[in-house]
């Protein structure tokens, strides 16, 4: 049975505090990942070979994956994912497609434009994760969301495997190679963030070259608190989308919601990570008791029940009573959940009074799992309560904006009188006489 968190005689202001959330102390991880970078920084390959062996238990014979184990991971492709996948490309391409800004431009005045123009970066570096699931999904959303933007060049980086000889899983291989991701590395954890960040030369003897990976620009992609402490770590020497904690999903329910899909969901969270939180927002208890009663059958049935149960009864889930379904929505918004589901009467409605979150999934046939693989949308989304601030990966992550302002001598002439008045009103004289020397 769920923890059952009542929020019926709460304030607004003791919401967030209330809500159940997982840990996630990205400060302390830094102390841990700091080493790993300078060592990777300072040595390259063979740190990244060394580091490899020590935390994936395998040394990698090729950092960079060979262009023939990319051809031979799709040829060994079961026919049925390899049509899954494809489909996923196709539909996430154009869920992507209408993110896209369009260069505009304005008359300030007559003679004085300003244009907006949107620029990919150059370079990214993919991150994509290894643990206790193999995650090709993860594959499409970042590459996806890259190629859609217009960035040049693209590198992808996954934990190198045991059992695969020290290469990346197969079906993450096989997906670069449908996506015609060519650059690939068997370097995984807080090791592939600083490579991406700060480059890394080849160790000598091997076939890493002089430079094994170049400086990228930005870096994406989830990952475990190591990652997440890395990502934090380079900021600022490359842009990063995230730094991204354990997984979640809320859902606000009323009445008429069905127990057995709310259950369901919930379950499916809760089967990727003992940390995932499964939060549901009702005020109908005889609802929260029967999810609690499906949940208990459900989750005996289904392969991981282990960890599903430590992830439904640890104090990052819970079932959360409220006065009604805008109390409900208020503590959503509150929350804050990386994934939103609405199963209410109105739920298109319902979603529109929504702020806070990394993905709404409008109405009771768009469970998750449908934004984790199919639906088009981007499934690398912002955690523990940073929809407030934050979105969920896009093609914005890879383009930056610039601003291109064209004054004719006229135009020009005509500022003079109220920018000088401000320039040397700031005691900047200069400033002024910078569009004097052009009147003279």
């Amino acid at each position: 049975m769920l923890k059952r968190i009542d929020l019926r005689n709460a304030s607004y202001a003791s919401l967030a505090e209330v809500l159940p959330r997982a840990e996630l102390d990205v400060e302390a991880a830094l102390g841990a990942v700091r080493p790993i970078i300078d060592d990777v920084r300072a040595r390259g390959g063979a740190a990244l070979r060394d580091i490899g062996e020590q935390f994936d238990g395998v040394r990698p014979v090729h950092l960079r994956v060979p262009a023939s184990a990319l051809k031979e991971a799709v040829d060994q492709l079961k026919p049925e994912i390899r049509e899954a996948l494809e489909l996923a490309i196709d539909h996430n391409r154009k869920g992507h497609q209408i993110q896209l800004p369009t260069d505009t431009e304005v008359e300030i005045v007559p003679g004085g434009i300003v244009r907006q123009r949107w620029i990919p970066v150059s370079r990214v570096g993919l991150y994509v994760p290894g643990g206790l699931a193999v995650y090709p999904s993860s594959v499409v959303m970042n590459v996806c969301a890259a190629q859609v933007a217009g960035v040049g060049a693209i590198a992808l980086a996954s934990p190198p495997q045991k059992e695969y000889g020290g290469l990346p899983h197969p079906t993450i291989l096989a997906a670069c190679y449908l996506l015609g991701i060519d650059e690939v590395y068997a370097v995984g954890g807080a090791q592939a963030i600083a490579m991406f960040a700060y480059g890394a030369k080849g160790e000598v003897g091997t076939s890493d070259g002089d430079v094994l990976c170049q400086q990228v620009d930005v870096v994406t992609g989830p990952g475990n608190i190591y990652v997440a402490a890395a990502k934090r770590a380079v900021l600022g020497v490359v842009g990063i989308d995230a730094e991204a904690g354990p997984t979640e999903i809320g859902i606000v329910a009323d009445e008429h919601a069905n127990p057995e899909y709310v259950a369901a969901d919930m379950i499916s969270q809760a089967e990727h990570d003992p940390n995932a939180g499964s939060v549901l927002f009702t005020h109908s208890e005889e609802l929260a008791s029967a999810v609690d009663r499906v949940i208990e059958q459900r989750s005996k049935e289904t392969k991981h029940t282990e960890r599903i149960h430590t992830a439904l009864t640890g104090s990052q889930s819970a079932i959360v009573l409220t006065n009604s379904k805008e109390h409900s929505l208020e503590a959503a918004n509150a929350y804050g959940a990386e994934h939103l589901e609405i199963h209410t009467v109105t739920p298109r409605e319902d979603a529109q009074k929504i702020t806070n979150a990394g993905a709404i999934f409008v109405g009771e046939y768009n469970p998750v799992p449908l934004g984790d693989y199919l639906a088009g949308s981007n499934h690398v989304l912002p955690t523990g309560g940073t929809a407030r601030f934050a979105s969920g990966l896009n093609v914005m992550a890879f383009i930056k904006s610039v601003q291109e302002i064209e004054y004719t001598r006229e135009a020009m002439t005509q500022m003079y009188d109220p920018l000088a008045a401000l320039a040397l009103d700031e005691d900047l004289p200069a400033h002024a006489q910078a569009l004097q020397a052009r009147l003279d």
